[in-house]
């Protein structure tokens, strides 16, 4: 049971994943969270190095999804601009929205990535639905309300990880 909260990786941040370790093993898409994954979860816009990042995954012809727990206005106020789409309310860690954004991409699990900052919601979800998880640093330092909570329960699970020791990176 454990076990479903452990990522298959952990990297820093967004811009360790390069298109060409994704391409190289047969990734075809990214469903990633949006706040604290991406970007602050407080910051409305993509900062320049972001939209960067995006451009090398589409050069690639690597779709990206949005998945996120946060309202519509949010989601899509941060995803319209940059033209990708986008699941909003997901209830992460739920299966729907993970089966939506793999529907609206056209590709199987085994072809896309889950990229997310949390273990209940990201890597859970993604996990159940055999997608191959990279959980990353929150960029901010701060959480929203519900977040805080997550990190409370978080911080036990990954203890118990890594007292067995399943992980083998340092906080």
């Amino acid at each position: 049971m454990l076990k479903r909260f452990l990522p298959n990786e952990y990297v820093k941040d967004i811009y360790e994943i390069t298109p060409t370790k994704l391409k190289e093993r047969g990734i075809k898409g990214i469903i990633t969270d949006l706040d604290n994954t991406l970007i602050e979860w407080d910051r409305p816009n993509a900062t320049p190095k972001l939209i960067e990042w995006f451009t090398e995954m589409k050069r690639y012809g690597i779709n990206v999804t949005v998945v996120s727990n946060n309202n519509e206005k949010r989601v899509k106020d941060f995803s319209d601009p940059l033209n990708i789409p986008f699941v909003h309310s997901a209830r992460k860690p739920m299966n729907k929205a993970f089966k939506r954004a793999l529907y609206m991409m056209h590709l199987r699990a085994d072809e896309v990535v889950m990229i997310g900052d949390q273990v209940l919601t990201d890597v859970l979800g993604g996990n159940r639905l055999g997608l191959h998880t990279i959980l990353v640093v929150p960029v901010a330092k701060t959480d929203g309300l519900m977040t805080k909570f997550n990190r409370i329960i978080e911080r036990r699970i990954l203890k118990k990880l890594k007292t067995r020791g399943l992980i083998h990176w340092e906080e």
